[in-house]
């Protein structure tokens, strides 16, 4: 398989190639399922809570006489079916955090790109620089490239220039190769390589993906 590598100007300048089995073969599109939906568990933060009926601050006081009124028999205003009163099986704070093998994560980073890849939704820069340092350029660039909705650029060491010039175009994102996963891969309609960092990322390969388990080791500590 080949990626193609552009131009800041739109145009194809060469193809690098791409050996998919030493990234893993074919996609495995479990393990990248399952990799993806531990990521967005452990962005949950858990917090949320509702008061049971022992913590309404009102007064216990009963409503009305038991008998006698024509009305149903209630004890105080806390009970769940009044309003104001407490919530009965409510939510309460709770982890959500999922824990997946170091290496299981590392192949669903590569499967993940293999997939984009596949789907053409992968390319390369030769050189990934602006001629001035302006959100316009970056703009302008994109558009020579075909680059549409959401996208990733990814660089081989964190740019601030670049990151300025990029952060206030809609549905932009950017990081580096080292920190690239399942789910940073997966989320954006087109992934954007500095050629650099492509090439960084297709040789740390072999050294990701030792041999060892391909399932993913996934345990709810909630």
């Amino acid at each position: 398989m080949e990626i193609p590598v552009y131009s800041v100007e739109g145009e194809i300048v060469e193809q690098f190639p791409i050996d998919v089995e030493a990234l893993g073969g074919a996609p495995n599109l479990d393990l990248i399922r399952q990799a993806v939906l531990a990521h967005e568990a452990n962005s949950r933060v858990g917090t949320v809570r509702a008061k049971k009926r022992d913590e309404i601050i009102r007064s216990g006081r009963k409503p009305w006489r038991q008998k006698h009124t024509g009305r149903a028999r209630h004890g105080d205003r806390g009970s769940p079916i009044w309003v104001g009163g407490g919530q009965a099986h409510g939510p309460r704070p709770r982890s959500f955090r999922q824990k997946v093998n170091k290496k299981a994560r590392r192949r669903a980073t590569y499967s993940a790109f293999l997939a984009k890849a596949l789907y053409g939704e992968v390319m390369a820069v030769e050189r990934l620089q602006l001629p001035q340092p302006k959100t316009r350029e970056m703009a302008r660039i994109l558009k020579q490239l075909g680059v549409e909705r959401t996208f990733l650029i990814v660089l081989p060491e964190h740019d601030e220039l670049l990151w300025r010039c990029t952060r206030n175009i809609k549905n932009s994102a950017m990081t580096r190769w080292q920190d690239l996963n399942a789910y940073s891969l997966i989320r954006p309609r087109r992934v954007i390589f500095a050629a650099e960092a492509l090439g960084r990322f297709v040789e740390a390969a072999p050294a990701a993906l030792q041999t060892g388990s391909q399932s993913v080791g996934v345990s709810n500590n909630g």
